[in-house]
């Protein structure tokens, strides 16, 4: 392998760990303009597992609007991202692959520090619970002209838990 294929490889390495954390960001901020943008033309989105939907990515990203909305406070985070990128004979081709494991913490409306009537210390009331899952990502990546997109992610839920009120550091 010479050294441009070489660095070629982790451009595109860049380049899709850029995709993955846009996706997370993108959904945590409820940017659902910068989530359909992270996908191919045909790309589609699978959250059965979660309890969700599954279909073309702009209908996933309005479903996505409208359930969010119960959760005003959003921070997932995505780790342990194994990458494989499609290998024609040593050459990186325009297809990749991310598994990648998922904590998602979440804030029900009128959870503390919400937004919602009961904030951190306004009273002894019972507060919403937060709601916290966890999974595993599948991702298919497609080079497009405008680079790396999504062509399909799949959710794995693995397992999910309500708590109690939280208090931060």
């Amino acid at each position: 392998m010479t050294q441009r294929v070489d660095l070629s490889t982790v451009m595109d390495r860049l380049s899709i760990d850029a995709v993955i954390t846009g996706y997370a960001v993108a959904v945590d901020d409820g940017a659902w303009t910068d989530y359909r943008a992270l996908f191919t033309a045909d790309g589609r989105a699978d959250y059965r597992t979660a309890g969700g939907v599954e279909g073309p990515s702009a209908e996933v990203a309005q479903w996505l609007s409208q359930t969010m909305l119960l959760f005003p406070v959003r921070q997932h985070l995505i780790v342990n991202r194994r990458l494989d990128l499609q290998d024609l004979g040593g050459y990186p081709g325009d297809r990749a692959r991310v598994q990648a494991d998922y904590m998602n913490p979440m804030r029900l409306v009128g959870g503390p520090d919400a937004g919602g009537a009961e904030e951190a210390g306004a009273g002894d009331g019972p507060t919403a619970p937060n709601f916290v899952s966890g999974g595993r990502y599948a991702f298919e990546l497609l080079r497009t002209d405008g680079g790396w997109r999504i062509h399909r992610v799949t959710v794995h839920e693995k397992w999910r838990t309500l708590s109690g009120s939280f208090s931060g550091v």
